[in-house]
């Protein structure tokens, strides 16, 4: 019953900002759980007034003033009382003259006791922001940072799986717990190639023979 409540506010949200009501409109990719679901609705009611640019740069402003010790503690203390909370963030919304869409969907989150999603939910809305203009975004984690011919030789390599308009937006880091060579996540893909991971199989194909 909980979540036939929640997924029914979340819907309302995105149909009621504008008039007539109409259907979600589905981002370009899916992100699951509830962050992912508060991203849609975000992403339908932005998309029908085309506001999403907007509200994409009014996300990234309300990531910065979380990073405020006081603010941190409003959007991830469960102890403190609902009400103060939504009293809070709408006072600092509204100061920081943001955009009916962006304040009314702040509070809904602080309505639902779900404030402390908040970063989740503006990675996600990033995320289908991305695909909206046809960025694909790709991590490469190798286990010491690569030079810059091999950085070269890697884009290369990624541009071959992209298609006709798409752009390749990649993050590099490094973590030497792999060993050697690379974990790549480029769009839903995903391929462990380290050194650990193949070790780990090797040792268990070895115990179980």
């Amino acid at each position: 019953m909980a979540a036939a409540g929640f997924g029914k506010q979340v819907r309302h949200f995105s149909t009621t900002v504008i008039k007539p009501v109409s259907k979600l409109i589905q981002p370009p990719i899916q992100v699951y759980g509830v962050e992912g679901r508060y991203a849609t609705a975000l992403y339908s009611a932005a998309s029908k007034q085309k506001n999403l640019d907007q509200v994409e740069k009014e996300l990234s402003r309300v990531k910065s003033l979380m990073k405020d010790p006081k603010m941190t503690t409003v959007f991830m203390n469960p102890h403190i009382k609902r009400s103060i909370k939504q009293k809070t963030v709408n006072d600092v919304m509204t100061k920081e003259k943001l955009s009916t869409i962006t304040i009314n969907f702040i509070n809904l989150l602080a309505e639902n006791g779900r404030l402390s999603f908040t970063p989740g939910v503006i990675s996600a809305f990033g995320k289908m922001m991305s695909a909206h203009r046809g960025e694909v975004l790709c991590s490469v984690t190798t286990a010491q940072p690569l030079d810059e011919a091999s950085l070269a030789e890697l884009k290369n390599a990624l541009n071959g799986f992209l298609q006709k308009g798409e752009t390749l937006q990649l993050e590099t880091k490094s973590d030497p717990s792999i060993l050697g060579g690379m974990i790549v996540s480029i769009g839903d893909k995903y391929v462990d190639m380290s050194t650990k991971t193949k070790i780990q199989k090797l040792t268990k194909i070895m115990r179980e023979t």
